[in-house]
């Protein structure tokens, strides 16, 4: 992503992100996402997708709702030129797609005249993904060959310049977007101009989102219906026979998780595959990381877990004593491994240890590493791995665990009662971060009650998620969540800390997944 020659070259990519459900960004926008340096994003941008942004990145909020700008749009130009003269990777991320009525060929415009190098990366508009979720096709053989789309907002103290009676006249779909607190007044219009009054119309707020809410009427009553409903700001209005079909074609509600989102607190990369299984299901997923993990990098440290290692060769070499390395996350296997390869040694140094693992997740890890455990408990638990390996080892044998700086304390009590010989070997910690911004929408959700569940897959995520808040915020907001847990340890840390606790029969990930489907 670097310019020509020494000095890095900024950049602008002008992304869509879509209506809402992370799962339609498109993979160069992800790709985008993971990379910058900055994001600059508007308030319709979803609590999902921003929390896929990477704790490091910076991100800018010049969100913008009718008649309130939270920066203004001059400002938000500059923002973007400056930041992408600094040398840094911008990506200014826009709802639904940024050339829809989305001011984008204006921010462009300020670019090009500032000589800043710039990418468009289209989005999937609102005008026909919102009406696809609540199941009406925006053109249909039988009834519409065309569908138009139509700002219902215009700068402030403008009438829109909308022909109504071409409008009407074309009998083809009308999709008017930004236009509900219009509604009355595009109903009236059409209706003045020729429509018949019976014309299907709908409205949806919120598509693609949790909280997505669709009703069907017709153009003389939907206004009416619509304050009944209490119906806001951001909803798409649909005028046209194909609106009938949206009660046949429901088909998001009838999904295992349909309407449901959840919060996953699973660190980073590990989070992905429960993230997707559920939304695969239909669910909204928030993935707040509550804790990151990082390598420990003092040379004290460092010196420790090499001492650990050459030790452990050692003892193997002279055959002195039987060796177990036990991991206790599939992190720690990962630390491991990346240490061995700065050391240069070579795992075959360890041919004749023996390996236990907590779980299946951990045990995966090993195995990409051409390495099967030797040990792993059917309760997925420090104490109970401690048990199995306190009824394996003989006096005087080596327990060696590399695992996080901050691990369970029931994991060597029985090996120690057995007589062996116990060594605690951190390889990472755990780092509690989430960006202002996320923290605030999730807040603001689960006061709410937009949020279903938050799944924490160890007692370290429960720690990591509720340390992100403080004082009566805290307990406020740990109260009023329902926490799903992948085993009893985490389930009890869940409770001390005042949440609504529930647990998976097993402590995997597809077994949480099972949990939530039971209780839909």
């Amino acid at each position: 992503m670097d310019g020509k020659g020494s000095e890095k070259k900024g950049k602008v990519w002008l992304a869509g992100a879509g209506p809402g459900d992370a799962g339609l960004l498109t993979r160069k926008t992800v790709s985008l996402l993971k990379t910058a340096d900055v994001v600059v994003y508007d308030a319709l941008v979803s609590t999902e997708i921003l929390s896929m942004i990477p704790d490091q990145t910076e991100m800018i909020n010049v969100g913008k709702r009718r008649d309130h700008h939270l920066v203004p749009q001059e400002e938000i130009n500059r923002i973007l030129a400056e930041k992408a003269k600094e040398g840094k990777q911008v990506v200014r991320l826009k709802g639904g797609d940024p050339f829809v009525f989305g001011r984008g060929g204006e921010e462009l415009e300020f670019l090009e005249s500032e000589r800043v190098l710039f990418e468009v990366v289209p989005g999937i508009s609102s005008c026909t993904a919102v009406p696809a979720y609540a199941g009406i096709p925006v053109t249909h053989r039988d009834c519409a060959s065309s569908f138009h789309v139509i700002t219902g907002h215009m700068k402030k103290g403008k009438t829109p310049d909308i022909d109504y009676e071409a409008l009407v006249r074309m009998n083809a779909t009308l999709v008017f977007l930004m236009g509900v607190t219009a509604l009355e007044e595009i109903c009236e219009n059409l209706i003045r101009f020729g429509m018949s009054p019976e014309m299907p119309a709908a409205v949806v707020s919120n598509g693609t989102c949790k909280d997505q809410k669709a009703l069907t009427s017709t153009v003389a009553l939907l206004p009416e219906k619509v304050k009944e409903a209490g119906i806001g700001a951001p909803a798409v209005i649909v005028v046209g026979k194909v609106c009938t079909y949206g009660e046949r074609f429901q088909w998001i509600e009838k999904l295992p998780l349909g309407g449901r989102q959840y919060i996953v607190t699973r660190p980073g990369k590990q989070n992905k595959r429960l993230a997707e299984q559920l939304r695969m299901l239909g669910a909204r997923v928030i993935e707040c990381s509550a804790i990151s993990t990082e390598a420990l990098q003092s040379e004290e440290e460092r010196r420790k877990i090499r001492e650990a290692l050459y030790g452990i060769k050692e003892r193997i070499e002279s055959q002195e004593t039987n060796e177990w390395i036990v991991f206790t996350s599939a992190v720690g296997v990962k630390e491991w491994f990346i240490f061995l390869d700065e050391e240069e040694m070579d795992v075959r140094s360890f041919w004749k240890a023996k390996f236990a693992v907590i779980g299946k997740g951990t045990a995966q890890e090993l195995k990409h590493h051409g390495i099967r455990p030797d040990l792993i408990p059917e309760i997925y638990e420090a104490g109970e791995l401690g048990k199995l390996l306190a009824s394996c080892v003989k006096p005087g044998d080596h327990v060696t665990a590399f695992r996080a700086r901050e691990a369970s304390k029931e994991l060597f009590p029985p090996i120690r009662d057995a007589k062996a010989i116990c060594v605690d070997i951190p390889v990472y910690e755990t780092i509690t971060r989430m960006h202002a911004e996320l923290k605030e929408r999730i807040c603001k959700l689960t006061r709410e009650q937009q949020i279903d569940a938050v799944l924490f897959t160890s007692e370290s995520t429960v720690r990591g998620f509720a340390n992100i808040f403080s004082g009566e915020e805290q307990k406020q907001i740990l109260s009023d969540s329902c926490a799903l847990c992948i085993g009893r340890k985490t389930k009890e840390e869940a409770m001390r800390f005042g949440m609504k606790a529930n647990m998976s029969r097993e402590a995997t990930v597809d077994s949480m997944v099972e949990k939530l489907l039971e209780t839909t």
